[in-house]
């Protein structure tokens, strides 16, 4: 497809911008100063084409400490060196940089113990507490630190600043009826509730140069009685007749609607245009708008048809830096894809650590780790990986890209391991273009593969290797054991209807019957998979887990809320803290973990097939054994190692790759 559009250039303000592709901002957790590891995750995506990019959420007060990037100006980190560093860093490729403004209101809590600030005493669902309602001199106190941060950032030599009034944040909350509840010039009416960001707006406007960037960022929070797309609309025409803004950044959803805010696999690119694309329409403003967009022809076709003026792709840049350099040189094919997992780039930093990402070992390590630190080798070996899962297929593309003779060993007859299997989950179809991609570097970069090969010792030592990674996955552990009760394994487990995924997914099994059970001692993701595909099938559905919740692994990925919009409508039973006790021909028996089996409040359940979902056993070690029984030193990564989750596996795989 011609690319008319996206990569022609754009005026924003008195800022020309190469091409239409932005990153929008997001928490990267590299501290709270613009370090080396931030301007060097920042440069390596302007090496890559980006025509700009809106800089990690900046905390303007110290009422709001950032837990999604904490990056401030007012703990001591004047970060004006730094700052500059970027610039310098980005300015060879003409990438332009603009810094978000932020402040948490009532989801960020100070770090003195005292509670958030916010426009009224409604609480969030970030902190879960009551937060002060602001007063005038507080007001004044945030507007005052937004205008001080925005004068910071242009003597740093940033171009523009985008001030956040979307997502729940404070400013969101001054604006949306749902948490505002004031009666005084900052509540009630919507010329009352938009009154702070016109002032911080107008504030920032004339205490900058005329050639410093402002523009503001909307969204429709989704939530009933909050704010949505037609006030958002008239906040920017306000701010645009009183030019006091040069663009309009376009998101979606709030805390109460989490999962939309960065949605996985289960949307389409572009889920969010349907709310965003009339406010775009409805103003002279350059638009900049965001929804998974992966592809420069997505990008493309969204600016053609006039719903926007820029796109993000920016979890697509976290997978892949070098989407723009690619597409313009005709290797589109090998871009590598982001598959919207939210494992790494999402999960992670809510969960206390900083940005990565499921498929590209690089990404927050750009310093040291990536393709572009791969180096060739000064001595060129003979390689062999046993396993042509996602661990196995990344060690052979990274050791092939060192130079090395790569022979790729795999017993099934096509590559991708258990990932194949996962990828046939309803809404989990996003997972094979990992496989494709990866299957198709090897086979690009000369590795030799050899499908349908199940190997041993003598296989292997056949081929005469230097090197040896064993990369072989691990086998469900069908033995009945919940963690909670290892010493009572599930009375009449070993029958023909109890199932493990892989048999499920494999369709090995005969009939499922009319009522399934899934039985989750794992957290993640897979027992979803299974019960929505149970589900899809007509059978009804009891899923049970010994965990505290549904699915605990996968809910800061923001998958859990959408598996259950899509189950619970299908009559998907679901029942926490609970363990099995016996599998009968078309029943089991269930009782409350934490008691004991003999007691008042078992109960039967249906269940013409029982899935199983635990710990995997590795099938590694065996081998690793035997080849050193023979002299020869053999490394196990991903499941063959210990079971653990995809982004371990490439991340592994990558390693010993590159170790090669």
């Amino acid at each position: 497809m011609a690319l008319s559009h996206v990569l022609t250039p754009i005026r924003i303000g008195n800022v020309d911008i190469k091409n239409r592709v932005f990153r929008s901002a997001h928490g990267t957790a590299f501290g709270p100063d613009m370090n080396e590891r931030r301007i060097a995750y920042h440069a390596a995506r302007a090496r890559g084409g980006v025509g700009l990019t809106i800089i990690d959420a900046l905390s303007v007060h110290p009422s709001s400490p950032l837990v999604l990037s904490d990056l401030n100006l007012w703990s001591g980190h004047e970060n004006g060196d730094g700052y500059r560093r970027l610039v310098d860093a980005c300015a060879p490729y003409g990438m332009a940089l603009f810094q978000q403004l932020y402040h948490g209101g009532a989801h960020m809590a100070p770090p003195d113990g005292s509670p958030p600030w916010s426009a009224s005493d409604v609480p969030g669902p970030l902190t879960g507490i009551v937060p002060i309602p602001m007063t005038k001199a507080m007001i004044d106190s945030v507007i005052e630190g937004y205008v001080a941060s925005a004068v910071k950032c242009e003597s740093f030599g940033i171009a523009g600043v985008e001030i956040h009034a979307a997502h729940g944040y404070l400013l969101a909350q001054f604006l949306s009826p749902n948490s505002n509840r004031r009666t005084d010039d900052y509540g009630g009416s919507f010329e009352n509730r938009i009154r702070i960001v016109v002032e911080i707006a107008a504030g920032i406007r004339a205490a900058t140069s005329p050639n410093f960037v402002v523009g503001v960022r909307v969204g429709d929070d989704l939530t009933t009685g909050g704010i949505g797309a037609d006030e958002n609309l008239q906040l920017c025409r306000v701010l645009e007749e009183r030019k006091l803004i040069d663009f309009v950044g376009l998101t979606l959803g709030n805390y109460q609607t989490f999962d939309r805010i960065a949605s996985g696999m289960q949307e389409p690119p572009g889920y969010e245009l349907p709310y965003n694309a009339p406010i775009a329409r409805g103003t002279d403003l350059p638009t900049l708008v965001i929804g998974r967009f992966r592809t420069l022809e997505e990008a493309d076709q969204v600016i053609r048809e006039g719903a926007a003026d820029m796109v993000g792709m920016t979890r697509a840049h976290i997978a892949d830096p070098d989407i723009v350099r690619k597409t313009v040189e005709g290797r589109v094919l090998e871009v590598r894809p982001c598959i919207a997992c939210n494992q790494v780039c999402v999960a992670q930093i809510v969960t206390g650590g900083a940005i990565g990402c499921t498929v590209n070992p690089g990404a927050g390590l750009e310093a040291k780790v990536g393709d572009h630190a791969i180096e060739p080798s000064p001595v060129r070996k003979t390689v062999v990986v046993v396993g042509g899962g996602p661990a196995g297929m990344e060690a052979a593309r990274v050791a092939a890209m060192r130079g090395h003779a790569v022979v790729l060993f795999e017993a099934r007859k096509g590559l991708g391991g258990t990932l194949a299997f996962a990828a046939m989950a309803p809404t989990r179809y996003g997972l094979a273009d990992i496989i494709a991609w990866l299957e198709q570097e090897v086979y690009r970069l000369g590795v030799d593969v050899r499908l349908s090969s199940y190997v041993g010792v003598e296989e292997i030592m056949a081929a005469e290797p230097d090197e040896v990674i064993v990369a072989t996955g691990a086998n469900p552990r069908m033995d009945g054991i919940q963690i909670v009760h290892p010493g009572e394994p599930i009375a009449g487990f070993q029958q023909p209807h109890v199932l493990s995924t892989l048999d499920l997914f494999e369709g090995a099994v005969g009939k499922l019957g009319r009522s399934a059970l899934v039985i989750d001692d794992l957290g993640h993701y897979e027992a979803i998979a299974a019960a929505e595909y149970l589900l899809d099938r007509g059978l009804a559905v009891t899923f049970l887990t010994t965990k505290i919740s549904f699915a605990p692994l996968s809910e800061y990925a923001l998958m859990t809320e959408p598996a259950l919009r899509r189950m619970l409508p299908k009559g998907l039973k679901l029942r926490t803290r609970m363990r099995v006790l016996e599998i009968r021909h078309n029943s089991a028996i269930v009782a409350p973990a934490s008691l004991g089996s003999d007691t008042a409040l078992n109960e039967e359940v249906p269940a013409d097939t029982v899935v199983f979902v635990s710990l995997n056993r590795p099938q590694g070690g065996e081998l690793v054994n035997d080849l050193a029984g023979h002299g020869i030193r053999a490394t196990a990564i991903g499941d063959a190692l210990s079971p653990r989750f995809l982004q371990t596996a490439i991340r592994e795989g990558h390693l010993q790759g590159a170790a090669a």
